[in-house]
This record gives structure tokens, sequence and C-alpha cells, in this order.
């Protein structure tokens, strides 16, 4: 057991989010590890002169958060904390393997060259300010100015004060996570959703509450009893392609989750990361209720990998919160990355990538028809992925260890939830893979992995019924 305890003079009120947040420190830093066993309640209730309530309090919120796990009889344990906030892929770049697991745009000669040609153009008519300043200001309102246009491409019209720039989606999570649901507060998410969105929501403290879905995103129904039971703060969506199942959200759909948020009085933080990638589809959530979403989206997924930048529109009720929240994560987005955004946003180039995006796109999703043919899987135009469910039983771990093995990384489904209560087995496939020759063979070497675990089940089953 442990001799580390919180410091009494520390505590605040609420004195239970103030134990957990000193108890949550002190494993961060090292001072209590994964295994460690924490002190009994009562005895900490004690030492602390607090009542065995307020402890609980603290070590039930340490729980949601997957920093502690408790067993009757046997007490509370320091649970794995040195992952808690762990990228869910670290493949890219691995010698020998085709990567399939993060996800990102199309990459040929043409995309390199523009980003050269942009650098060149930039180191001949570099705007004095964007190398001599610490917050170019002049600057970052053109940026908005582009970003105006670029919201515009996407659907939605707002307004140059209500925008920061950002360095891309992870950063706007950040920032829009900490601005519109304190520590102890509950947020909602379909159930499977970003990779970052559960370990980020419990590095900050919240509570990420999974909502079932259906073909259309959110159900409606389960989103307001969810609201009622756990007096949500937000609920955090991905309604245009972006989501792991690559569902779009309809406009009937996208306008009965506003007005349950307008009745909930719940923000809304809506990831938008592929913009106008994704065509014919209904305008953002953030134009059904624009006096509580918060909007993100960038450059990076729909354009080029190393175009960093993005833009986060919030309302004014969190303005403000947004502005403060990004500067003190984040400082400020990268200027050069911002002014090379606004040049192609400008001119042109950002939507000419995005609609030659759209045709590269296309080719690779005739050929994840024909190399996945007779299986069950959903392929969203517009969308870099496909999501394939995995025959019932087989294990998802060991079938994606086993692709990678043989020399193809995908994304776990698991990798994906919003809660902790198992999901059914999937798997996540990019479709950027260096080539199509590279990608037809990858999606070779899955199918035949796929129907070689439905061939297994099916002798399995013969065998038990002979």
């Amino acid at each position: 057991m442990s001799k580390w305890r919180p410091n009494p003079r520390l505590i605040k009120r609420p004195a239970y989010l103030s134990i957990a947040e000193q108890i949550a420190g002190a494993i961060r830093d090292g001072l209590l590890v994964d295994g460690m066993r924490l002190p009994p309640q009562r005895q900490m209730a004690a030492d602390l002169n607090i009542s065995v309530q307020t402890v609980s309090r603290a070590y039930e919120a340490l729980s949601r958060r997957g920093l502690v796990t408790g067993e009757v009889g046997r007490g509370s344990y320091v649970k794995a904390a040195s992952n808690a906030f762990e990228r869910p892929h670290l493949t890219e770049g691995t010698s020998g393997v085709v990567d399939l697991s993060i996800l990102k745009p199309v990459c040929e000669s043409r995309s390199l060259a523009r980003f050269r040609n942009a650098f060149a153009e930039l180191g001949a008519t570099m705007p004095p300010d964007l190398a001599f300043s610490m917050i170019p200001n002049a600057l970052f309102r053109r940026y908005r100015m582009a970003g105006v246009n670029w919201l515009a491409a996407c659907g939605l019209k707002a307004p140059p004060h209500g925008i920061t720039v950002t360095n891309g989606s992870s950063d706007a999570m950040t920032a829009a996570f900490m601005s519109v649901a304190p520590p102890g507060s509950a947020m909602a998410a379909e159930d499977l959703t970003h990779p970052m969105a559960r370990p980020l929501a419990g590095y900050l403290g919240i509570d990420l509450q999974p909502v079932d879905v259906d073909s259309d995103g959110i159900v409606p129904a389960a989103l307001e009893a969810l609201a009622v039971r756990k007096r949500l703060k937000a609920i955090f969506l991905q309604p245009s392609a972006a989501g792991p199942r690559g569902s779009l959200m309809s406009a009937p759909r996208r306008r009965a989750i506003s007005a349950i948020a307008r009745r909930f009085d719940l923000a809304v933080i809506e990831n938008d990361v592929l913009g106008p990638l994704v065509e014919n589809r209904p305008p953002p959530v953030a134009a059904f209720a624009p006096e509580r979403t918060l909007y993100m989206t960038d450059l990076s997924k729909n354009t080029i990998p190393g175009l960093r930048c993005g833009f986060l529109v919030a309302p004014d009720r969190y303005a403000a919160a947004v502005s403060n929240r990004y500067l003190a994560a984040n400082w400020i987005a990268t200027p050069v990355m911002a002014e090379i955004a606004s040049r192609w946003i400008v001119d042109g180039t950002a939507m000419e990538l995005v609609n030659w995006q759209r045709m590269a796109l296309k080719r690779r999703r005739a050929i994840a028809e024909k190399e996945l043919a007779g299986i069950d899987c959903a392929m969203t135009p517009g969308a870099l992925h496909v999501w394939i469910p995995l025959p019932d039983g087989v294990n998802e771990a060991a079938f994606v260890d086993r692709a990678r093995q043989r020399g193809v990384a995908i994304a776990a489904g698991a990798t994906f939830r919003a809660g902790r209560e198992p999901s059914a087995p999937a798997i996540r496939v990019a479709l950027a893979a260096s080539s199509e020759i590279e990608l037809s063979s990858s999606l070779a070497l899955i199918a035949g992995m796929f129907r070689d675990e439905s061939r297994t089940r099916r002798a399995a089953a013969v065998m038990d019924n002979g």
C-alpha cells in the first residue's frame, strides 16, 4: 500500500474533485504506479479529516477516468496509468508494414509538388511578422477571414470573431472539451467515436457516456434518456462520415439532435474533419444549433497530411473560453501552416486538392468493393476508410495482430469505444495506402483472413452439431 496521501491544505471545494485531482496528479508524476493499492476509504477519510462519502466519490471519479479499479473486499488500485493517454496507432513508418490504421488523405506526387511550391513561394514572399512576431495578430485576422471561406465550403456561415485558428482537430478537441465540460461533468458521444475522445475525457476528468446509434447516427430517444439520467453538459459527435462506422447523419436527425440539445441546454461539439470532402451532405449540426455548437474542421484530412491547420468555431457564449483554453494549452496555431492554408484557400488550391481527393477515393472505393466482394462492410463516399464487422466469436485483437504479422496494420474496433462495455468485433481499414496496387493486395489479404475465419466457424459449428 502506498504511503502517499493528498495534501489536506490543497483541498478545495468540491472536495471530492480536489482529492481526485491530487491523486490523478500523483499518478501522472509517477508517485502512484500501476497496481499500487490506495488507502482504504475510511483510513483516507480519517487521515484527511473528511467524510468517507467524500473519499468514496473521489475514488468513483477516478474509476470513471480509468485511473483506479476497485474490487469488493480487496480495495482500490491504480490501473494502468502509464497508458491512460497513449496514442491508439503508432504503426506509420514501420518497415515492411502497409499502414492502413491511420486515417489520412491519398498522397501522390502532385500533392508533394504543391506543398514544396508553397514553401518556395512563402520563402520568397514571407511577411516580416511571420518571422518576427510572437503573436502576429494582423496575420491571424487574415487567417480567420480565410477560415470564413473554408467554413462556407463546409456549409457553415460563421463570423470571423468566433473562429479560432488551430493546428488541427486534436488541438481543437482539447480546447472544446475544456471549454464546455468541467471536471466531474458528463458528456455523451456515439458508442463508437474518435479514438482520442475517451482518453482525453479521462485526462480532463469528464465522464464520457456512450449513447446508442442506428444507421442514421445518435438515436434521439436514447440521447434524451441519457440527458435525464446523467445530467449531461455536452454532446460530442462526428455526423459527416468521420466516425469509425462512416455514418452520414441525415438533416432530420441533425435537427432532432439539435432540438434535444436546446431543450436540455447542452453544448454540442461537432467534429467535421473531412469538411467539403463529403459531397451531397446536409448542413453541419452547427447550422441547426449555432448558439450552442462548437464546430471544428481542418485541412490535413482532405488536402495533404502535412498541412496541420484547422478552424474551431464557437458561439458567443463559449468564444472567450475557447480562445483562452486554446491559448493556455497550445499558445497559437503554427503561423507558417496557417499562412499556407490561408493562401491555398484564397487561391483555390485547397478546393482543387479536395476535388482531386474525391476522384482518388472513388477509385479506391472501387478497389475495396472488388476485393471485399461478399463481405459485409460500410463505405461512405468521401470517407477515408472502410468499416468491417468481423464474424461473431472472432477475437478482434488476435485478428489485428495476425494482419500485422502478415504485413498490414489495421485499427481494432475497440480503439473507438466511448464506454467500457465490449462492442461487436470489427476493424477499420484506411484507404490511403501508398499506391492502388498496394491497397488492392492489402485488402485481398484481409479478405482472405476474413473468409478463413468464416470457414473455421462454419466447420466448428458442423462438428458441434455432428
